[in-house]
């Protein structure tokens, strides 16, 4: 015979009474203090020992029954499940538990190399890596965008099918704004696009060029499918490609990774006579380009130079972009775009981990698109971060010129900064978080062979107002 039953219901928690009763009664068979095949009480006489009504109980036994751990004879009673291996009672106790939540049982893989993340900060200022300002975008639309699709009907039949509505009108909006040749079979949705593409396309082995400084989760990527990355310079206009060419010479180059619009982390375009000459190579020596032009909307004195992808006539230009940057970085929305037989194979992939994407989140951006409110967006928020932008800089030159060295960028959200020698970006992160800003300390962007004492401070993500604040923090922490 099992222990006596103990049912005390927490009414100060916002979890359901019969719910409460149900997991009482169920830790009890999990250690063992309510046999395999046990009698439980009547009804009657549980819900007298809970305090319960008989109604609250009944709905407790009938979700446990639902769950195989009770079954019911008719005049014989309710039983604890024959079929549930005999426990030693108290054999789960909580020090157990709390170990099981903290380290599994058994053994795991080595983890991947990771590239430094520096951790989430919260405070009430920031300059941050170059984010946007949720409180410009289109969110509300995004919304009810969102909240169409799920009302229109239809929703079991948008389950696995081809989203060929979404590609339609994006192939469309890619060809007016980025001059690219595209039909539908050219674009697919995604999450997680260089990771999706370094899966598909890269083998153990592999090379990957890129430039340093440069993106290390781009990095991380190629490091996890065994693929063997090489870094060339980046100087003021862009990666170096002469050096590409060189090492072309020696070595089969599998795939060079490049933001030409804005590079990161330095925000450097890249100039027209080596993008040209990035194609030639390629062309000459069978490498795939992945272009990330995730910023190129976010141009502000003249209009950008058109992607590596408008240009390219052989098909070894893999573009990617991202609707995130129009909202926040807490949306996932990008996108790859590539010759039909590339677009068929990722999607191959892409299905073994996402299936078909998220119709409904492309539905939503297909009908923003149409209705003009991300073209009416970004007319309404460029001129915001361009003053956002001008702000920054002249306050860097004003307050903190003598420490500084900086060129105003052309587009993006954020100033790659050069500090004196004399500033330690550890301790001035430190102070300066202390004081209530957040900015980077710089270990993202250190290399062995590359040691600049830069940061990037971010500027479309803060007001003017912010801004001002964030420099004054600045300068009295250095």
């Amino acid at each position: 015979m099992g222990s006596p039953i103990h049912l005390q219901p927490d009414y100060s928690i916002d979890r359901a009474i019969y719910l409460q009763l149900a997991d009482a009664i169920l830790l009890m068979i999990k250690n063992g203090q309510l046999a395999s095949g046990q009698k439980l009480p009547s009804t009657r006489n549980l819900a007298t020992i809970a305090g319960v009504n008989r109604i609250t109980i009944t709905k407790a036994i009938e979700e446990l029954q639902l769950q195989g751990w009770l079954e019911s004879h008719v005049g014989r009673g309710t039983f604890v499940s024959a079929h549930i291996p005999r426990l030693e009672a108290g054999r789960l106790h909580t020090a157990a538990l709390e170990k099981a939540r903290i380290k599994a049982g058994f053994a795991l893989g080595s983890k991947p190399k990771l590239a430094y993340i520096p951790p989430v900060t919260s405070t009430g200022l920031h300059l941050d890596d170059g984010f946007t300002d949720p409180r410009l975008a289109p969110i509300k639309e995004l919304y009810r965008a969102y909240r169409n699709q799920l009302t229109k009907g239809g929703v079991y039949h948008k389950f696995g099918s081809y989203h060929y509505d979404y590609n339609a009108t994006l192939s469309q909006y890619l060809n007016e704004t980025r001059g690219l040749k595209t039909t539908p079979k050219n674009i697919l949705s995604v999450r997680g696009r260089l990771n999706l593409v370094s899966n598909a396309l890269l083998k153990p082995g592999d090379i990957v060029v890129s430039g340093i400084p440069g993106w290390k989760k781009a990095v991380l990527n190629f490091h996890h499918v065994q693929a063997k990355h090489i870094g060339i310079p980046v100087d003021e206009h862009g990666i170096v490609t002469d050096a590409l060419r060189k090492l072309c010479k020696k070595q089969k180059v599998r795939m060079v990774y490049v933001v030409p619009h804005q590079h990161y982390p330095t925000t450097v375009p890249l100039r027209l006579d080596r993008r040209l000459e990035l194609l030639s190579l390629a062309n000459e020596y069978g490498f795939i380009i992945f272009e990330d032009d995730y910023e190129f909307d976010f141009h502000y004195k003249r209009r950008p130079l058109m992607p590596l992808a408008s240009a390219d006539e052989n098909g070894m230009v893999i573009y990617c972009g991202s609707f995130s940057k129009y909202f926040s970085p807490a949306f996932r929305m990008g996108y790859l775009v590539a010759s039909e037989n590339v677009i068929e194979h990722l999607g191959y992939y892409r299905s073994l981990l996402d299936r078909q994407g998220d119709h409904f989140m492309d539905s939503a951006i297909a009908a923003l698109l149409n209705d003009g409110t991300i073209p009416r967006y970004l007319r309404k928020a460029l001129p915001v971060y361009e003053g956002r932008r001008d702000l920054l800089c002249s306050l860097l030159s004003s307050e903190l010129g003598e420490v500084v060295n900086f060129t105003i960028p052309e587009g993006g959200s954020a100033v790659w900064t050069e500090f004196n020698r004399s500033v330690d970006l550890e301790k001035l992160s430190q102070k300066a978080f202390k004081k209530g800003l957040s900015i980077s300390d710089g270990k993202i962007h250190q290399y062995p062979n590359y040691d600049a004492n830069a940061i990037r401070l971010g500027f479309a993500s803060s007001t003017e107002k912010e801004i001002i604040k964030s420099v004054e923090i600045l300068k009295m922490s250095i």
